[in-house]
């Protein structure tokens, strides 16, 4: 599969599972769950990304990519039950983009 665009053609799939859910999809399934269950995966998935990242070698560094894609869908799942779209993300990463991160929570008040 051409991987131009993937995370919004995936974006335009969750979106279409919250619109018309197919009784055995797994997305349909999380989203059935709400908040709690969405959030619960995405924390299990950050967790292990920060464990696949400690693995060395070509094994890690393809279970590191394979967990980052895991944590990468099931925040797109929770996008798409808030109803938000991965052009928001974009755009708030384009705002950010050439300011320092120290200067970035400052301006929101985080240190």
């Amino acid at each position: 599969m051409d991987s131009t665009m993937i995370l919004h053609r995936l974006m335009d799939v969750i979106r279409d599972r919250k619109r018309n859910p197919p009784p055995k999809s797994y997305t349909t399934s999380l989203f059935a769950g709400g908040t709690e269950k969405i959030g619960g995966k995405i924390l299990e998935e950050a967790q292990e990304v920060v464990a696949a990242a400690r693995e060395s070698g070509q094994a890690g560094e393809a279970h590191l990519v394979h967990e980052a894609a895991d944590l990468v869908f099931h925040l797109m799942v929770m996008l798409g039950y808030r109803d938000l779209e991965w052009p928001a993300i974009e755009q708030e990463l384009a705002r950010r983009f050439g300011i320092s991160g120290i200067d970035e929570k400052a301006s929101r008040g985080i240190s």
